[in-house]
């Protein structure tokens, strides 16, 4: 039984973070204006998750953080 719960948990954290998760943590760094760390979260998003509704927002916010750069004088990404 043990052994089945270490290779469940195993399992778990071989998937890495939950799509949930990546949003809030990309959802955090815009709001710290941390918009490099932002987009390559957003990016991560798209990438693993591209047929999910939160990739679909992550594309939108890929656009603003690029607008925002573009006022600020900032190079785009």
């Amino acid at each position: 039984m043990k052994r089945l719960f270490w290779l469940c948990l195993l399992l778990l954290l071989a998937c890495g973070p939950d799509p949930e998760q990546l949003f809030k943590t990309a959802e955090f760094e815009m709001l710290q204006t941390n918009y490099p760390h932002a987009s390559k979260l957003y990016e991560q998003i798209i990438t693993q998750y591209p047929e999910s509704e939160l990739a679909v927002t992550a594309r939108t916010r890929l656009q603003e953080i690029k607008a925002l750069q573009a006022q600020d004088g900032a190079p785009a990404r």
